[in-house]
């Protein structure tokens, strides 16, 4: 029998898990990407819990630790860059008793990438333009290859997904802004603190800095609502908000703001949730933060790599019944994101309080775990 081809939209993280496991399967993958090539090593993020296991089974850990940050626990700083208080940062261990990893997100999806790179077709710098599905396969147009036909389309396309807004209808029936914006931008120099994260708060504001890999990277993490006229992708506009956002903030906030006006490698966008009352229509499925974003609290990277794996094994169970591979996939995913989303109010609330007295009673705690250091 020829292999079923299934096309998946999203080289970030769940793309290339997802089309490591289908060729396991016996599938036939093809992964298209908007972007040209691998992206920057970008914001450190975890791979644990679910992700632990799923990990073990494509051996990559060894390339995880490698590439794995240095940062062991979260230091306060005060207004005048006076450490206030320290709390460690959390870890966990799989079945088979490894540890958690913390790693660059470019480094992550490289890694994943290169696994898959053998088994799944790669097309860099497209994208999905139109889906037309009928009972025996999916017509796909792209920007700029050819037209085909797939047995199967999964978006792995992050949270503003073109194939959901193609398939399941606009972002805005879908995305739910958190009430939170975050920006996130590469730093000159060594890290002051190799070991350590700083955090500085003001009402509603926190101002971080991450030594990741040795280059260390900015946040700019505050709560706003949704800006008329937001664009995902124009980055004027994204400094300006930044700007008016930290205007008068003390610290180094003046220093990272003048660096934020040059830098040519910022990330910006709104801490959003995406919620369907279904994962898939027809022949196509959502997958990661396409599907089920839990913003930036909820274990992003980790959900994407066991979401992909939970597909692929449900696509092989029932090779013939795409329907019901799709249904149990999600039955039994939904079990991790939507506890994940449900959290997020308390992570916020411990990140970003809204009030000096909020900011002072995180402090005190943190202070009591600095004393015990």
């Amino acid at each position: 029998m020829t292999p079923p081809t299934v096309l998946i939209s999203g080289a970030g993280v769940a793309g290339p898990t997802l089309a490591y496991f289908l060729a396991r399967h016996g599938f036939r993958p093809t992964i298209v990407e908007r972007a040209g090539g691998l992206r920057s090593s970008g914001n450190p993020v975890d791979v644990r819990g679910p992700a632990l296991p799923v990990a073990e089974e494509l051996g990559i850990l060894p390339q995880l630790r490698a590439a794995a940050t240095h940062a062991t626990s979260m230091l306060v700083i005060d207004a005048k860059g006076r450490p206030a208080g320290r709390m460690p940062m959390p870890t966990s261990k799989s079945a088979a008793g490894n540890q958690e990893v913390e790693l660059p997100r470019g480094d992550l999806a490289a890694i994943l990438q290169a696994v898959a790179r053998d088994d799944a077709e790669l097309l860099w710098d497209d994208t999905v333009t139109s889906v037309s599905q009928d009972s025996g396969g999916v017509d796909v147009t792209f920007e700029r290859a050819a037209p085909r036909r797939f047995d199967l389309v999964v978006g792995a396309d992050g949270l503003h997904s073109a194939v959901r807004r193609i398939v399941f209808g606009p972002e805005r029936d879908f995305v739910r802004h958190m009430g939170v914006w975050v920006a996130t931008m590469p730093l000159d120099g060594p890290a002051e603190y190799p070991h350590d994260v700083l955090m500085h708060n003001t009402p509603g504001r926190l101002v971080s800095i991450h030594p990741s890999t040795g280059r260390p990277m900015a946040a700019f993490i505050f709560r706003g609502p949704m800006v008329d006229g937001f664009d995902h992708r124009d980055t004027a506009q994204h400094k300006r908000i930044v700007a008016q956002a930290y205007a008068g903030a003390g610290w180094r906030v003046p220093e990272l703001l003048e660096q934020l006006q040059s830098t040519p490698d910022l990330y910006f966008d709104s801490v959003s949730q995406v919620r369907l009352p279904s994962w898939s229509h027809g022949r196509v499925a959502l997958l990661g933060d396409a599907a089920s974003c839990v913003s930036l609290f909820g274990d992003g990277s980790s959900l994407a790599m066991a979401g992909a794996h939970t597909l692929a094994a449900a696509l092989a169970a029932s090779r013939s019944d795409h329907t019901s591979a799709f249904m149990a996939y999600e039955t039994a995913h939904r079990t991790h994101t939507d506890a994940k989303q449900r959290a997020v109010g308390l992570a916020t609330a411990m990140l970003i309080p809204k009030t000096r007295l909020g900011i002072a009673t995180r402090n005190a705690a943190a202070r009591v775990l600095l004393a015990h250091a």
